[in-house]
């Protein structure tokens, strides 16, 4: 049995397939890419139990077979072939090789007969977005998204339609990130998405505002169709915060500020802050300027920044690392502070909208 295929596409296809396959694993089948060979082309398959990634290769190929190949080396091999084509052969012992121009390689397959089979989702009505806009919205928001496995349902992002506006939203204690776009035609909808799963996604996002992504879900399983690819992906359970509560509606001080100026005064604070040496940027507004001050073990920063303050003066402890976070992910020139005091949540938006909303915890001062 046999198939021939192009290399370059065999090998985007195990390099995206291969994000799903477990590094290891109880079940060793699960360390490998099943293949599935059949009429005119074969599938491959990554699936860890929570991800599963599936495509299908164009391929010349008479033959039906299922069988497990190891990621690492099926990937290797194939990318170090010299030529355009790749020929596999296998035998019903298990016996696999790979041909290119006078390369020659041997491999042993297992029995797919245990691995096992992806979620299905049929039946449920397709969202379809474009892919830009759905890989900046994972990218402006999914830094927030909790990395401690102690509260599960904040490991992952909340995905939420209502009234034509799509929201996704990630949150820990300490921070929470919204992006927001209008996309009229949308049907409602309300589930969580592990960022795991949403960080392979956004690997085979396009920027094309012409691509679309389709996405569907059964209420425990979600599978994403993207450039031929499926990805699918349990869905996290349980109650995730109501955010709307969270934001605040009115603030008592506003600031408007040039991204690029905070950035540069958080980083040059970052130099004298580590898990070692902790210290809050200690930021005070007023007279049109923000004054920020930082001392640890390690030195101290005295520095200031224009901005534009509406409301009273104040000063407030910052986090360098949750601040640098949050304006590393957004895409704008100028932000707008909202505060209503230096023990209340700050609020960052842009200056025009509201496309997305960041709230940070403030860090309590020392007199």
């Amino acid at each position: 049995m046999q198939f021939v295929c192009n290399k370059d596409y065999l090998c985007k296809a195990i390099s995206h397939v291969s994000k799903a396959v477990s590094s290891k694993s109880p079940l060793p089948v699960l360390e490998g890419i099943c293949v599935q060979m059949q009429p005119d082309g074969i599938t491959l398959t990554g699936y860890n139990l929570e991800i599963g990634i599936r495509t299908t290769v164009p391929a010349v190929c008479q033959d039906t077979f299922r069988f497990v190949l190891n990621a690492r080396l099926f990937s290797e091999m194939a990318r170090r072939m010299p030529g355009d084509e790749i020929l596999f052969e296998i035998d019903e012992t298990f016996h696999a090789s790979l041909h290119s121009d006078l390369t020659h390689y041997q491999l042993s397959a297992t029995n797919a007969e245990d691995f096992p089979e992806l979620p299905v989702v049929e039946n449920a009505a397709k969202t379809i977005v474009p892919q830009n806009s759905l890989k900046t919205m994972i990218q402006e928001s999914s830094f927030a998204a909790s990395v401690k496995e102690d509260q599960p349902i904040l490991t992952g992002e909340l995905f939420e339609a209502q009234n034509g506006i799509f929201f996704i939203v990630a949150m820990d204690r300490y921070r929470l990130a919204l992006r927001q776009e209008t996309f009229p035609d949308l049907q409602n909808f309300h589930f969580v998405v592990p960022r795991k799963a949403l960080n392979e996604l956004t690997g085979m996002l396009r920027d094309d505002p012409d691509s679309l992504c389709k996405f569907s879900t059964n209420g425990k399983h979600i599978v994403f169709s993207v450039n031929g690819f499926e990805l699918f992906a349990r869905l996290l359970e349980g109650q995730f915060h109501n955010f709307r509560t969270s934001i605040p509606s009115e603030s008592k001080t506003t600031v408007i500020l040039s991204k690029r100026d905070i950035m540069g005064t958080a980083e040059r604070c970052g130099l004298l802050i580590s898990e070692k040496h902790r210290s809050p940027m200690r930021c005070t507004f007023a007279d049109d300027m923000m004054e920020i001050s930082c001392e640890t073990s390690v030195g101290s920063i005295r520095d200031k920044i224009p901005a534009e303050i509406y409301g009273g003066n104040l000063t407030i402890g910052f986090s360098n690392k949750y601040l640098l976070e949050a304006l590393r992910a957004c895409h704008c020139d100028k932000i707008r502070l909202q505060m209503n005091g230096s023990n209340k949540v700050i609020k960052i938006t842009p200056v025009e909208d509201e496309s997305f909303i960041y709230l940070i915890m403030p860090i309590q001062l020392r007199d």
